[in-house]
């Protein structure tokens, strides 16, 4: 004797039954679940493994904080940065000259090509987050910045067809003030600077880095800026990056309203927003495929109810209650949303698994980059799943396969027994 409710032993029993349309509808309704779950569990994944890493790689390859001053550019501002690295959350403190400046490629044959990536100026000798990161980055050359010499990122040399030891023209806006203002007062014209040479290619990772920033030595960028011993600001690199906010508050509440700090996460937070706001919508918007697979349930069990209908008559008569006939057939909804739910569970943990070689196929395939790294940023599709995460998908699609399967189930259990005895 099987030690199962009598609800249970039927609602399985009816999960198998002769007729092959009822099996088939069964089957289409277990199938519409796992898809369901399945892309729930793959978009959100990607979406959070997205989040994650754009903070990773915004934390490692930015400032934690910017320190500048609201009357311009910093002088001394050697006694500033012990002041502040004198703060225990501050990890170190070095001085930065950053701006837009015009590249100029000088190949032996065809014409040159030109670009205006952003120049970040820095001492090299600096153990300071962005620039030991950016240092360690180097995929080809070396990280040394020694005389006219610049750092490129791997898709800025690869746009310009750039390589190690190439010798590049830069240029700043402010040359070219400089050069404007003495040729209107007949002066002799300002030289232009050197040329400068490629010592490095670094690849972070992410796309905004390796297209748009060369890194070169303070004193070159305070030269091709024209700000002799001044810098544009301070990087203070922390310990713990996610305390920006805190520790920006203490440092203006030490150093006074002179000067402007802003954290990494204000620095990027339209873009990190976004983000956040995106994987909600993809809740929303998703959950109505686990939707329309509930309403897929609903319609099947309507059909069985239908053709259960002088079975449930016999039930009755034999003394089974409302509620014991609406829980065998609720039972098969929840059984059906469980079955789709571990299905569909599984398949999109393999789908998360196998992402990026999905990706490479459909490449393949297609010809057709799915995931531009220009407007994604990241070269690889990023995932991270998350328990709370899966949690809300299985809960939330098994509560909407329970409720695709009320209305059919109180149906069956409100039916009288004389009347369902007499259905043809």
């Amino acid at each position: 004797m099987s030690r199962l409710p009598f609800e249970w032993m039927l609602a399985l029993r009816y999960l198998r039954p002769k007729r092959k349309l009822v099996s088939v509808i069964t089957l289409i309704s277990v199938l519409g679940v796992t898809l369901g779950v399945a892309v729930l569990v793959i978009v959100i994944a990607v979406m959070s493994g997205f989040d994650r890493q754009l903070r990773e790689k915004l934390a490692s390859y930015t400032a934690h904080l910017r320190l500048e001053s609201r009357e311009g550019l910093l002088t001394d501002y050697e006694a500033l940065a012990a002041r502040i690295a004198a703060h225990p959350r501050v990890k170190g403190v070095t001085p930065y000259v950053t701006g837009p400046v015009l590249l100029k490629t000088q190949p032996a044959e065809g014409s040159p090509a030109f670009h205006v990536p952003s120049v970040l100026g820095v001492d090299p000798r600096a153990q300071v987050p962005p620039v030991s990161t950016l240092l360690r980055s180097v995929v080809a050359g070396t990280n040394e910045l020694r005389g006219y010499s610049f750092l490129a990122g791997s898709e800025l040399a690869a746009k310009l067809g750039l390589k190690v030891h190439d010798a590049v023209a830069v240029y700043a806006v402010t040359q070219f003030e400089r050069w404007n203002e003495s040729r209107r007062q007949g002066e002799e014209e300002v030289p232009l600077a050197d040329d400068f040479t490629i010592r490095g290619i670094f690849e972070v990772g992410f796309y905004d880095l390796d297209a748009l920033l060369v890194v070169c030595s303070l004193a070159n960028a305070q030269d091709l800026f024209g700000l002799e011993n001044a810098v544009h600001g301070l990087i203070v690199a922390l310990h713990d990056p996610e305390q920006a906010v805190t520790v920006e508050t203490e440092l203006l509440g030490k150093l006074g309203a002179s000067y402007e700090i802003t954290t990494w996460y204000e620095e990027h937070e339209s873009f990190i927003q976004s983000v956040v706001v995106e994987k909600n919508m993809m809740y929303y918007l998703l959950f109505f495929i686990t939707l329309v697979a509930a309403f897929g349930i609903c319609s099947g069990l309507i059909t069985f109810v239908v053709q259960k209908t002088r079975e449930i008559g016999t039930l009755k008569a034999l003394g089974a209650t409302n509620g014991q006939v609406t829980w065998i057939f609720l039972s098969q909804s929840l059984v059906v949303g469980v079955l789709g739910v571990a299905a569909g569970l599984g398949l999109g943990l393999l789908g998360v698994h196998f992402r990026n070689e999905f990706l490479f196929l459909m490449r393949r395939v297609t010809c057709f980059e799915l995931f531009p790294a220009e407007i994604y940023h990241f070269y690889e599709l990023p995932a991270l799943v998350v328990p709370s995460d899966v949690a809300i998908i299985v809960t939330g699609s098994l509560l909407m396969c329970l409720l695709g399967g009320l209305i059919p189930a109180w149906h069956a259990g409100r039916l009288k027994p004389v009347e369902a005895l007499r259905h043809e």
